[in-house]
């Protein structure tokens, strides 16, 4: 990979000079095992979107392209028209001064952990994964048919939907990385009903944002995830940068305090939601529009008979508030604290291991964050989401 085919004869020969050259919006260029394809037509028909394979323009899309496409003989169909030549071979296999080492025994890691069956998927612990949320599901609405709606009995139902939920969201996000079984279309098909039906979101607006913090993570402009909309400043260069510009749209050197208020609390209640709502619109996403329609028309059918039409928003609202907590604490703690910077142009797994973190593992933290404590094998080499719980089992 990445310089190990012959070029064809004849083929058009060019260097990364000229490669560079092309990264602007409608222009775009990038390499795939040292064959130059020219994209800016096909940008716009781009399953996965036109920012995502943008963020590649001018570069070495090779391992990205390994890690988004787990039917790569398929995809590659794809990539013969688009085939303007390749590199000449002075050029060396990677551009902006990557480490060449280093993407060498990476790739070669990756082959050793192929070989080895590590990135086969378990389809009964998924099967298994998905019950234990439809169990949830039925549980809650069991508290309520048998103690009432008191306090404790809504708390409690509260806690286990809340729990349904964020369990849920760990499960989507196997599925939207088309990481449990080997048919994409079996993938897309559960995520759209996971994402869609037992939470009430886009699979299409999650597809976007994620695919793009993946491709480009911690990185400004690039990731949707480091775009705090001036509500805060993070990292080590944006606090430099906003003070030289004199940028002070709220009181940051509080923000520490009122994070509490507007971070986890409404991440999910309020922005997600109206992300949601605006994007399943504004591109009629009809078939999204319908999987959200069902996921309301379910909860509010089942709890309307118990709360009323008033009471019924307000739990949703107050299980919406509850995950949105739980969300924010495992998502940002594996990237949050690692580097936060402008576009660098690194290797992949330098990339990669310079945006991620760890966290330590045990039975619970595996359950709570949904195996997202993992997140440097996650990120770096991106095929399974139950390549931990493989691996585990391996050791």
């Amino acid at each position: 990979m990445g310089g190990g085919g012959q070029h064809c004869q004849g083929s058009r020969l060019y260097t990364w000079t000229e490669v560079q050259q092309h990264c602007q919006r409608s222009d775009q260029w990038l390499v795939i095992d040292r064959k130059v394809y020219d994209i800016s037509e096909w940008v716009k028909r781009h399953p996965g979107g036109h920012r995502v394979i943008g963020h590649y323009a001018g570069e070495d899309a090779t391992d990205a392209f390994v890690a988004f496409h787990p039917e790569l003989d398929f995809v590659r169909k794809f990539l013969k028209p688009l085939l303007i030549g390749e590199l000449d071979p002075s050029e060396p296999c990677q551009d902006h001064q990557k480490n060449a080492a280093v993407t060498k025994d990476f790739r070669a890691l990756r082959e050793v952990l192929e070989r080895e069956g590590l990135f086969r998927t378990s389809p009964l612990f998924f099967c298994l994964y998905l019950g234990h949320l439809l169990v949830l599901e039925m549980l809650a609405l069991l508290v309520l048919w048998h103690w009432g709606t008191g306090w404790i009995p809504t708390l409690l139902c509260a806690v286990i939907l809340t729990t349904s939920q964020a369990q849920a969201g760990w499960l989507q996000h196997d599925f939207g990385h088309l990481s449990v079984f080997r048919k994409s279309f079996w993938n897309h098909l559960l995520h759209k009903f996971v994402i869609g039906h037992l939470k009430g979101a886009s699979a299409s607006w999650w597809n976007h944002l994620h695919f793009q913090h993946h491709a480009k993570p911690n990185i400004f402009g690039k990731d949707p995830d480091v775009n705090t909309q001036h509500a805060f400043v993070i990292g080590s260069i944006q606090p430099i940068e906003y003070g030289i510009k004199k940028l002070k749209y709220l009181p940051y050197n509080h923000q520490h305090q009122y994070f509490f208020l507007i971070g986890p609390p409404l991440i999910i209640p309020v922005i997600f939601n109206m992300q949601n709502v605006r994007i399943m619109l504004s591109r009629r996403l009809w078939v999204d529009l319908a999987w959200w329609f069902s996921f309301y028309a379910r909860f509010f059918y089942s709890y309307i008979p118990f709360y009323g039409v008033f009471g019924s928003l307000a739990l949703i609202s107050f299980i919406r508030f509850l995950e949105s907590h739980w969300f924010v604490w495992v998502t940002q703690m594996n990237h949050i604290p690692m580097e936060i910077d402008h576009e660098k142009h690194q290797d992949w797994l330098t990339m990669q291991l310079s945006a991620t973190c760890n966290i330590e593992q045990s039975f619970f933290n595996d359950w709570f964050s949904g195996h997202l404590n993992f997140q440097i094998e996650h990120h770096s080499l991106k095929k399974s989401g139950d390549l931990w719980l493989d691996a585990y089992l391996h050791k």
